[in-house]
């Protein structure tokens, strides 16, 4: 079992930036692919970003990219979401999800594919 705990959001003006955080606890995190999505209200969940175990891939949605950017820190069991030039439609929960896996170098972009799951973490942009 693992846990995933989410940090970093909050309220940010459009244009600005914010640094979402997700730590693993439990189970080395050593052993999952990683990746963010989010929820809006109203609206399903949608993939964000994805991370391979190793970190040397990424893979993004097409209106994250170019301005997220997605990393890890293994040895710390934590992954990072770079948020820049957000817009107010960019507000949402981001959760952090992680899927147990083998290759190094893989990315996961489907949500019913990921094993465990964070709370999340409110992202609300607005002036």
């Amino acid at each position: 079992q693992v846990q995933l705990v989410e940090s970093g959001g909050g309220l940010v003006q459009p244009g600005g930036s914010l640094r979402l955080s997700c730590a693993a606890s439990g189970r080395s995190a050593s052993s999952f692919a990683m990746g963010w999505f989010r929820q809006a209200p109203g609206k399903e969940r949608e993939y964000v970003a994805a991370i391979s175990l190793s970190g040397s891939s990424t893979h993004y949605s097409e209106f994250v990219k170019g301005r997220f950017t997605i990393s890890r820190d293994i040895a710390e069991n934590t992954v990072y979401l770079e948020m820049n030039s957000l817009k107010p439609e960019d507000t949402a929960v981001y959760s952090c999800a992680a899927k147990i896996v083998e290759l190094p170098y893989i990315t996961v972009s489907g949500d019913y594919e990921y094993d465990f799951w964070g709370q999340g973490t409110q992202v609300t942009v607005s002036s």
